[in-house]
């Protein structure tokens, strides 16, 4: 059996950084395993610029953000594998993959760190009537075929969702000479980034159409066409609000899911929210010595956050190693818990004796919010007041939690996230 100090499962954004992290940290025996051809993960489709503001000081294409890191990797010889597919990881954390070369093999990792990434919710998922015609994509497909593959889907395109995939796809689209008629968006508010719907559907005049959804769907061999419908409040078709539109084509960007087959298939703890492991301060999931970034634990809206993630549970996994594998179970914790707007917060507990001088709390509010203050509260104490405008729930938050303020609540027995009116 192979021994590797850490084994890393995913070698797109999260598992380059965290690696990189993790060797700086002190930690050399790393491997990355890599279902793809090449290191970069879904990055390598995103041809679109945005990425790397935050961690290079600069506007980089996804490839060029991927590449930093690949190069960073292959800089301090860190060992990966591609086209290498993980079937299993026990609890005490041995790892069954298999690829073409070396057929099946088991690795013992000291530590083990999950960074799969996420997946686009399938027709399947939705429950749209109609006929399964050729025509019908996930927008990251139609991202890869337009991208990687020079295929166009097709030529007179309707989207359902206003997820950030869908947005960039409808401008993608349009710039390779077809049609869009119309973005449509279940819920009454767009799931992506402001900027993408300015820059992607304002720029070019393509309508969003909220609280929409297709109930239809025509064509036998291909899509000729889609009903579109305006739905109530608790998300149902409302008769005659039907629309028709001739395309040829129906992209789905429809929310993503954290790829967490394998935590499942372990044992790990999973929060009902947001579907990703429930970690602790040190990004630990419930089985110690695993420890899980990037999309596979909550869906981030910037790359960038998803490095520096990453990079924190490198250097966690790391310390777990070298300090020979040993977690204290009794170590108090203190749970986090959300009211009045965020859904959830990663992390889900906090140990102070072993949190860092900061530490940065992320969350998504449930709805949109406008002139409120982000509120934390410990115990009955207000630690933190601040006034945000405007919240989404395309767009991630974030409040910094200190150690000065835990030393100044020493019985500190839950931590509460709330919004308040302003």
């Amino acid at each position: 059996m192979l021994q590797y100090d850490i084994v890393i499962i995913g070698g797109g954004p999260a598992g380059l950084a965290a690696a990189v992290a993790a060797y700086d940290a002190g930690s050399t025996n790393i491997l990355i395993l890599e279902r793809d051809v090449q290191l970069g993960g879904i990055l390598n489709q995103c041809i679109h610029n945005g990425f790397g503001l935050h961690t290079f000081k600069e506007e980089l294409t996804g490839p060029e953000y991927a590449a930093r890191f690949a190069d960073q990797v292959k800089e301090r010889g860190i060992e990966y594998r591609l086209s290498t597919m993980v079937m299993d990881i026990s609890k005490d954390r041995v790892v069954t993959a298999m690829n073409r070369t070396e057929g099946m093999f088991q690795i013992q990792a000291g530590a083990v760190i999950l960074a799969m990434g996420c997946r686009e919710r399938a027709r399947g998922a939705l429950n749209i009537p109609g006929y399964r015609p050729a025509g019908i994509y996930s927008a990251g497909t139609a991202q890869r075929l337009v991208n990687c593959e020079g295929f166009m889907p097709g030529r007179r395109v309707v989207i359902l969702g206003s997820g950030d995939i869908g947005l960039i796809m409808a401008r993608r689209m349009t710039l390779e000479g077809a049609k869009v008629l119309v973005v449509a968006e279940l819920m009454p508010y767009s799931g992506g980034l402001k900027r993408n719907i300015v820059q992607c559907l304002d720029d070019f005049g393509i309508p969003l159409k909220l609280s929409h959804t297709v109930v239809d769907i025509e064509g036998k061999e291909r899509v000729t066409g889609i009903t579109l419908a305006e739905v109530d409040s608790h998300n149902k078709p409302i008769p005659g609000t039907e629309e028709h539109y001739d395309c040829d084509t129906l992209l789905l960007s429809c929310g993503l899911i954290p790829e967490n087959e394998l935590s499942r298939g372990m044992g790990v703890e999973l929060n009902p929210v947001t579907n990703g492991p429930a970690v602790n301060e040190s990004l630990e999931t419930s089985i110690p010595g695993v420890f899980a970034a990037g999309n596979v634990l909550h869906v981030h809206d910037l790359v960038d956050y998803v490095s520096e993630e990453a990079a924190a549970a490198g250097r966690a996994a790391a310390a777990y190693v070298a300090a020979g594998g040993k977690s204290d179970a009794d170590v108090r914790r203190v749970p986090l818990v959300c009211s009045d707007g965020p859904r959830y917060t990663v992390p889900c507990t906090i140990a102070p004796d072993q949190m860092p001088e900061k530490l940065t709390v992320r969350f998504r509010v449930g709805s949109v919010m406008k002139d409120r203050y982000v509120s934390v509260y410990f115990g009955s104490d207000r630690v933190i007041h601040r006034k945000r405008p405007v919240m989404a729930p395309g767009e991630m938050e974030q409040v910094i939690l200190t150690r000065k303020m835990f030393e100044d609540h020493p019985d500190l027995a839950e931590i509460r996230v709330c919004t308040e009116e302003a």
